[in-house]
C-alpha cells in the first residue's frame, strides 16, 4: 500500500513532515533514479534517497518512539546550527543513532521553558499542526496595568499579518509593583505570537515562559539547561501545575 513520501520518511525518524517536503522541494530526495517531487506515493519497499544515500527503510529496525522534554533557558536558539555561533537546544540533548530529533513547537531566543523533542516524525506532525488545536500555555509577565477592554480585545482576536489571532484563556495570576503576571492559553505556535497580541494592546512582555504544551507541563524540579525522556504515562497523563512561575 502506497503512502506520501515525506509521511514514509517521517515515520521513519529521519525528520518532520515539514522539512522533508523541503528536501523534497530542494531536490535533494530521489526515488530510484527519478527526483521526487511533492504529493508522490512510494510503497515502503521503494529504493529512497537522500543527498545521493540510499535510505535503508526495510532494514530499519521498527521504531522505538522516544519523547523528550527540555527546559530552554533565555539565550539558546531553536535550531540545528546556527551562523552566528550562538548555543543551540540540541546541543544539549543525547545523541540518536542514525535517526534526529524533532522538535515540536520551537521557542523565541528570549523565551524560556517546556519544549518537546521526539524521534517520530508523524507525531511531531500531528502535535504541531494548527489543524489538531494541541494547547500551549504561557506564563507571562507585563509591564503595567492591563484593563478589562484589553484582556476582552485578546480574547476576542487581533489580526496578525492579516490573520486573526487569539487567547482562548486568559488568566491573572498577581505580582508585585508594576509587573503583573498572566497565564495565556492558545492553540497555534505562529511566530512570536504570544509577545505579538500583548504589544497589539501597548502591552510590553518582560518574561514569556511556555509552562505546558498538550498534557505535558514543565516539571518543577526540571533546571534550566536540563532534559528528561517521557513515559507513555507521562504525555496522556492529566496535567496540574504544582510551581509558581512567577520567581523562575
Amino acid at each position: 500500500m502506497s503512502e506520501k513520501l515525506q509521511k514514509v520518511l517521517a515515520a521513519f525518524g529521519l525528520g518532520s513532515r515539514r522539512e522533508i517536503e523541503r528536501w523534497i522541494q530542494q531536490g535533494r530526495v530521489s526515488v530510484t533514479t527519478q527526483v521526487a517531487k511533492l504529493g508522490d506515493r512510494v510503497e515502503r519497499d521503494a529504493k529512497i534517497f537522500i543527498d545521493g544515500k540510499l535510505i535503508k527503510l526495510l532494514a530499519s529496525a521498527p521504531l522505538q518512539r522516544r519523547v523528550l522534554i527540555y527546559h530552554k533557558p533565555v539565550g539558546e536558539v531553536c535550531t540545528r546550527h546556527d551562523p552566528e555561533n550562538r548555543p543551540t537546544v540540541f546541543a544539549q540533548l543525547p545523541r540518536l543513532k542514525e535517526q534526529r530529533w524533532i522538535m515540536i513547537g520551537r521557542l523565541d531566543i528570549n523565551t524560556l521553558g517546556l519544549l518537546l523533542f521526539t524521534n517520530d516524525g508523524e507525531l511531531a506532525h500531528r502535535l504541531s499542526h494548527p489543524s489538531y488545536g494541541i494547547e500551549r500555555e504561557y506564563a507571562v509577565r507585563v509591564l503595567g496595568k492591563v484593563d478589562v477592554a484589553q484582556l476582552n480585545q485578546l480574547k476576542k482576536g487581533v489580526k496578525l499579518e492579516g490573520r486573526m489571532a487569539a487567547f482562548t484563556r486568559i488568566e491573572e495570576r498577581g505580582g508585585e509593583g508594576a509587573n503583573r503576571w498572566y497565564h495565556v492559553v492558545l492553540k497555534e505556535g505562529r511566530y512570536r505570537e504570544v509577545r505579538r497580541l500583548w504589544e497589539s494592546q501597548g502591552i510590553k512582555v518582560s518574561r514569556l515562559i511556555r509552562i505546558r504544551f498538550g498534557n505535558v507541563c514543565l516539571p518543577s524540579d526540571l533546571r534550566r539547561g536540563q532534559w528528561r525522556e517521557l513515559t507513555v504515562d507521562d504525555y496522556f497523563s492529566d496535567c496540574t501545575l504544582s510551581a509558581d512561575y512567577a520567581s523562575a
